[in-house]
C-alpha cells in the first residue's frame, strides 16, 4: 500500500487517510471472519474450548464492547487488535500523521469497528447455539435474503428436491413450485420486523432488533453472512453510509 508522509497536517496526510479508508473499512468484516470461521468448526465438533468461548460471546450479546469486564479479552475483539497490530507494522496505519481533529476521526472509527466486529461475531453465537449439525455462518446469506426465506415461512438454506412418479429427481429442479412468492403473501409480522430493523435510529436500537430477528433465523435454521453484516454494521454507523446499508438490505429482500 502506497502512502506518502509529508507534513503532518497538510494535503498528502490527508490523502492517506482517504487511501486507507477502503483497506480499514475492510477489518471489521475480516476480524468477524477470523474468529467464526475458527470457532465454529470446534463448536460443531463439540470441541470443549470452542464451546466454551460461544458460550462467553453469546452471553455478551446486545452489550457494548468494553464496557462489561466479562467481554475483556473476548475472542472477537481479539482478532481486530491483531489485525490493527499486524497493520501498523506494514505501514498502513497513518494516525501518527494526522492533526488533532483527524486523530480524533480515526479513534472514533476504531470505536465504530470495535462495535460492528463485537455485535456480529456475538449475534452469531446466538444464532449458531446448540446446532451441531450445521452452520449458522454462511457466505452469501445476506441479511435481506435470510430474512425474505424467513418471511415466506420456509426453513434451512436449501429446498427439497422434486420427484417425478417413479422417485427419481427431476434435474434438479427444486421444490413443487418453482415460481416466486409474492411479496405481498409472505409473512407481515417477519417483514414488519425487519421494516423496523431498517428504521432503527441508534446502535442500541438496531442490536436489540436484530437480536431478535437472529433467534427467529436460529428456529427456522436459516444462516447468515456475518462477515458481511460486520461490515454493514461498521458502515451504517457512519450517517453518510446508512442509506447505503439500508438499501442493500431491502434490495436483497426483494431479489428472487
Amino acid at each position: 500500500m502506497t502512502r506518502t508522509t509529508e507534513a503532518p497536517d497538510g494535503g498528502s496526510a490527508v490523502r492517506a487517510e482517504d487511501h486507507a479508508d477502503s483497506f480499514r473499512s475492510s477489518l471489521p468484516r475480516q476480524a468477524a471472519l477470523r474468529t467464526i470461521t475458527r470457532l465454529q468448526g470446534g463448536y460443531r465438533k463439540d470441541n470443549p474450548a470452542a464451546v466454551a468461548a460461544v458460550a462467553r460471546l453469546r452471553r455478551e450479546a446486545g452489550r457494548e464492547p468494553h464496557t462489561s469486564p466479562t467481554s475483556w479479552g473476548l475472542d472477537d475483539l481479539e482478532a481486530l487488535t491483531d489485525l490493527r497490530s499486524k497493520e501498523r507494522v506494514e505501514g498502513s496505519d497513518i494516525s501518527r500523521y494526522l492533526s488533532p481533529m483527524a486523530r480524533q476521526r480515526h479513534e472514533q472509527r476504531e470505536e465504530r469497528e470495535d462495535r460492528a466486529v463485537h455485535l456480529a461475531v456475538t449475534l452469531w453465537a446466538l444464532h449458531q447455539q446448540s446446532l451441531r449439525d450445521e452452520p449458522m455462518h454462511v457466505p452469501g446469506w445476506s441479511l435481506g435474503r435470510a430474512v425474505r426465506r424467513l418471511a415466506q415461512g420456509k426453513a434451512g438454506s436449501q429446498d427439497p428436491t422434486a420427484r417425478d412418479s417413479d422417485g427419481q429427481t427431476s434435474d434438479g429442479e427444486a421444490g413443487e413450485d418453482r415460481q416466486p412468492q409474492p411479496v405481498e403473501d409472505i409473512s407481515s409480522t417477519v417483514r414488519k420486523r425487519f421494516v423496523r430493523i431498517g428504521t432503527s435510529a441508534d446502535v442500541d436500537t438496531l442490536s436489540r432488533r436484530l437480536r431478535e430477528m437472529v433467534l427467529l433465523l436460529r428456529n427456522a435454521r436459516i444462516p447468515l453472512d456475518y462477515g458481511l453484516l460486520a461490515d454493514q454494521l461498521y458502515r451504517w454507523q457512519d450517517e453518510t453510509s446508512q442509506g447505503t446499508v439500508r438499501r442493500s438490505w431491502g434490495r436483497d429482500f426483494h431479489r428472487v
